[in-house]
């Protein structure tokens, strides 16, 4: 299936096609495998995060994944899920006894966090309780320093589908410009640290950049432009390099629409490649939790 189409002026990156070729591929990895995998995640009572889980959970279904989430009272199995997400003001200690359990069943083979996370909780001291092999969003210590020295095995869900975007124009990213506007541990800095992997020469924006007034600067310059800070329309069409590859993270609900980060019509008139918001990196990130879960299970049966 083909990944992207033509508009009048950009090429419009199709994520939901990218999503079904890596579904395809997904669903028959795990028929090969000696069981089924099995993922859990940990989700808050936020209409974002209910979004995202719902879309989790279809995809796992089609793919052969069975997924456990997290209520206040009991886990449950996809097929009996109904007792909802974890609240808001929920207590760390209720968290890490979810985890912990986690951890020691043989049964889950990956662990996936939803954010942002409550203000109470600290996503550091979150993170490094994840046993690493189920870690399948990359944000234990570990696999942040083996993604320093381009070693890690599971990588962010988000930054990978960023790459597999990317990578669907063909354009060659070697010494090419790139962009990241967003510095956050689950899509800025590892998509930084990828496209460094891949010899482009990138530059980091983020809230200092934008109160120096360099933000415009930084973004005109950019033959590749990653956008992930959850503000509408930041990044303006008119900033955009004329041939650029713009890939936009950004998901904002605007009077009852959901919009990116990048002022997407204008962008269009100038870009040669940009992805759309929906339809661009979300369904494809929804791919790579799975991928990464089959990715987790293989980790652990090796070890075994």
């Amino acid at each position: 299936m083909t990944p992207v189409t033509s508009s009048a002026m950009a090429t419009i990156i199709d994520g939901r096609a990218i999503a079904q070729d890596l579904e395809e591929r997904i669903r028959k990895e795990i028929k090969r495998l000696s069981q089924q995998p099995r993922l859990a995640i940990l989700s808050f009572n936020t209409p974002t995060s209910q979004v995202y889980l719902n879309a989790q959970l279809r995809v796992a279904r089609r793919v052969g994944i069975e997924v456990h989430t997290e209520s206040k009272t009991e886990r449950r199995p996809v097929g009996t899920f109904g007792v909802g997400p974890l609240p808001w003001n929920v207590e760390f200690q209720e968290i890490q006894q979810t985890i912990e359990d986690w951890n020691q069943d043989p049964a889950v083979h990956g662990i996936f966090v939803h954010q942002p996370l409550p203000p109470q909780i600290d996503a550091q001291q979150l993170s490094a309780l994840i046993d690493p092999r189920k870690d399948i969003e990359g944000i234990h210590p570990q696999h942040s320093a083996r993604r320093f020295f381009a070693r890690a095995r599971i990588g962010s869900c988000t930054a990978l589908a960023v790459m597999e975007l990317i990578e669907s124009t063909g354009v060659d990213l070697r010494g090419k410009e790139a962009v990241v506007v967003g510095h956050s541990e689950i899509v800025g800095r590892p998509v930084s640290m990828l496209l460094l992997d891949a010899l482009a020469t990138t530059t980091v924006c983020h809230l200092g950049t934008a109160e120096a007034g360099r933000l415009e600067e930084h973004v005109r310059r950019a033959d590749v432009l990653v956008v992930a800070v959850g503000e509408p329309q930041i990044i303006k069409g008119a900033w955009i390099k004329a041939k650029a590859i713009v890939i936009d993270v950004g998901i904002n609900v605007v009077g009852g629409h959901v919009v990116g980060d990048v002022e997407f019509d204008a962008a269009k008139e100038r870009a040669a490649f940009i992805s759309p918001v929906p339809g661009g990196v979300g369904p494809v990130t929804v791919m790579m939790v799975m991928k990464n879960t089959v990715e987790a299970f293989r980790l652990q049966h090796a070890a075994s």
